[in-house]
């Protein structure tokens, strides 16, 4: 492979052109294209805006000239340099949309500008291309801004990989010439390139720009690594499993870039009239001109004539503030939500939110984190009453210390919080998928210790087993887990709860007081468990022991009766989140299957942002509302003034323009948090 230095960027000649591929894929801006050297890419930013402001300066000086009678000739020439920079541009797209017979707001400010030199208003006509320019520019800075989450995606994906091929000698390779089952090395400080599992090395990785976990994770052999991560100290060895095309990191910039493409039902409603509009209004522009002069009385020319009253007119009845107003809205909407961790799969998403009157959750993973933790220990039988609580707890310390499951970090942390020293052991045992065994001091000789499930333990016991399982049962009925420790023949249950994320009752008693909701639990777990959960987080519908296929039934049911949010994580979830008017899946722990067929993905698992993700919904359709009104306001309080020749072509001007800023200005509003 061959890498040549064209700047800053390196371009790979491999067996096809993939930087360059990429790069126009992607959309990316011309300053940063290969083509331009680093001494004169500056040359390129912003050149749209700097060529309207070179424009407006001109028109400025032509204007100024123009009142000097040995200046005119110049101020003539300055106004031609105005046409050049401004309107030679808009010139060349109407040509080429004209081309591909399509007729838009372009085409009518470009037939307007020139057509007011032939009345001689060529200074108005300047105007209109100045201003047409500038916000222009300002609606790509806008657009620009709105699309920022895309743009830090993509700073995330690195373009080139470390490869160790078979002699264990380093390539460097771009990503999309890496296979599945490729070595790659990735050394402290860089980020992770494609999807893999670690097969050599120990590391911290930094996952917050995925799933917002401040807290970096220690990643070790076995474990699978995301693309995207920053890898934080020591060098990891990783086998690829997915190719850059399937990365988790192309799957989320896949996910925002289809949200920002995605349209309403009222943005494709106005787009498919725009055409029709703008012939309308070249139409009646055309009559305007022709039969005024012969209804009302006036010149055909001249600054009261029917031709530059029907210009007028074209101008301000030129839909752009229309035509912007509403996507404009949805994709801050969606871009603000994106930088939160919540991708939405269009604007579409935030109408169908806003729309919702109940709201379903599952349980495990989504009402609560998951997470155990240990609610207390029970002495089963009367001969473990000689051991006390703190001995049996450094032995369960003990033991679990050298495990990884939940259990056993629970255990780990109940010890830690009440100070218990674990005992020191020997001869430890890890049985997969049933328990731990060891051996400890007492009394000056060794005994025996098991720590695991019911049915591990079952198996060791001599008596007492009849007491066991009732005691289990009970807690079980509670809705809690049971790890049970034997000592010598002495029984110890350790009970534990799942965890309810924080502030979740606080979030749905918003979602029911605010935007009174109905609020429902749908979840595969036992009633009891159910029940508790429930009425710890104040949902009083509660409906347990389901099987997907009831799941979806209930969703069915609900969303007809009023739109539904369906909120869940599992595989068992992804029908009833397909199937209900809003899917949200939780992306930290949610199935691949849920993600897939959810509407709105929380990245970070941050459910408790529900309040104000439903807020933003209806906020978004109140700014679209706002903009529509002062759209059509400017195109009526412009327009027919200027066609009965109260607003001259200079201000309509002004009013057309300034409503397309105003209501872009105004969309921008979505995006403060």
């Amino acid at each position: 492979m061959v890498t040549t230095n064209m700047g800053d960027f390196p371009v790979y000649h491999a067996s096809k052109p993939v930087f360059f591929e990429e790069f126009f894929d992607l959309g990316k801006a011309e300053t940063v294209s290969p083509f331009i050297t680093a001494d004169t890419r500056h040359w390129g930013a912003n050149l749209t805006l700097k060529g309207s402001i070179l424009a407006a300066f001109l028109l400025a000086l032509s204007f100024g000239f123009s009142f000097n009678a040995s200046l005119v000739p110049f101020s003539k020439f300055l106004l031609v340099c105005v046409y050049f920079f401004a309107g030679v541009p808009a010139l060349i797209e109407s040509v080429e949309d004209l081309l591909s017979l399509e007729i838009n707001i372009d085409i009518l400010m470009t037939l307007a500008a020139f057509s007011s030199v032939l009345i001689g208003s060529g200074m108005e006509g300047g105007l209109l291309l100045v201003l047409f320019a500038l916000s222009g520019a300002m609606e790509d800075a806008v657009t620009t801004k709105a699309k920022s989450a895309i743009s830090s995606l993509h700073k995330l994906s690195p373009t080139k990989a470390t490869v160790i091929d078979a002699s264990g000698k380093l390539v460097e390779r771009s990503v999309k010439d890496i296979s599945i089952g490729t070595l790659i090395l990735i050394k402290a400080s860089q980020i992770v390139p494609l999807d893999g599992e670690v097969v050599e090395g120990t590391s911290s990785l930094n996952l917050v720009h995925l799933t917002g976990e401040s807290v970096p994770i220690t990643k070790k052999p076995g474990d699978k690594v995301p693309a995207g991560a920053r890898n934080l100290d020591g060098a990891l060895t990783v086998r690829i499993t997915h190719t850059s095309s399937d990365s988790t990191l192309a799957k989320i910039i896949e996910l925002v870039t289809q949200a920002q493409e995605s349209r309403p039902a009222l943005q494709r409603r106005f787009d498919s009239l725009s055409q029709t509009y703008a012939l309308t209004i070249i139409g009646l522009a055309t009559l305007f001109a022709l039969t005024l002069p012969w209804v009302v009385g006036i010149p055909f020319l001249g600054v009261q004539g029917g031709l530059y009253r029907a210009l007028a007119f074209l101008i301000a009845a030129s839909p752009c503030a229309l035509i912007i107003a509403i996507p404009i809205a949805y994709l801050s909407g969606v871009s603000v939500c994106a930088k939160r961790g919540i991708l939405l799969k269009g604007g579409v998403t935030l109408d169908a939110l806003a729309g919702c009157k109940a709201a379903a959750f599952d349980k495990t993973g989504t009402l609560t984190t998951g997470n155990l933790t240990c609610t207390g220990i029970t002495v089963v039988g009367v001969g473990a009453s000689y051991f006390s609580n703190e001995t049996v707890l450094s032995i369960a310390y003990a033991l679990e210390r050298n495990a990884m499951h939940p259990i056993a970090r629970s255990i780990i942390s109940y010890a830690e919080e009440k100070n218990i020293k674990p005992v020191q052991l020997r001869e430890f045992k890890s049985i997969p998928g049933y328990g731990l065994a060891a051996e400890f001091e007492l009394n000056n000789e060794w005994t025996s210790v098991f720590l695991g499930n019911p049915e591990f333990i079952l198996g060791k016991m001599d008596k007492e087993a009849q007491t066991l399982n009732q005691e289990i049962e009970k807690y079980k009925k509670e809705g809690e887990l049971v790890a049970v420790l034997l000592i010598n023949q002495s029984l110890f249950l350790f009970h534990f709860q799942d965890t309810l994320r924080s502030n979740i009752k606080k979030t749905l008693m918003t979602l029911k007081n605010k935007w009174k909701m109905r609020l429902v639990m749908l979840t595969g777990d036992n009633k009891e468990t159910a029940r508790r959960v429930a009425e710890e987080v104040g949902i009083t519908e509660c409906y347990a022991d389901l099987k997907p296929e009831d799941k979806l039934n209930y969703v069915s049911k609900i969303s007809q009766e009023s739109g539904l949010i369906m909120i869940g994580d599992g595989i068992n979830d992804a029908p009833a989140l397909a199937r209900a008017t809003v899917g949200i899946c939780m992306g930290k722990v949610g199935s691949t299957a849920a993600i897939d067929a959810a509407d709105v993905i929380l990245l970070h698992d941050n459910i408790e942002r529900m309040d104000w993700l439903v807020e933003k919904a209806h906020q978004t359709q109140r700014i679209v509302r706002q903009n529509l009104i002062l759209a059509t306001a400017a195109i009526i309080f412009a327009s027919l003034p200027a066609l009965g020749g109260f607003v001259p072509l200079w201000l309509a001007v002004i009013m057309h323009e300034g409503g397309t800023v105003l209501v872009g200005l105004n969309a921008l509003r979505l995006l403060s948090r």
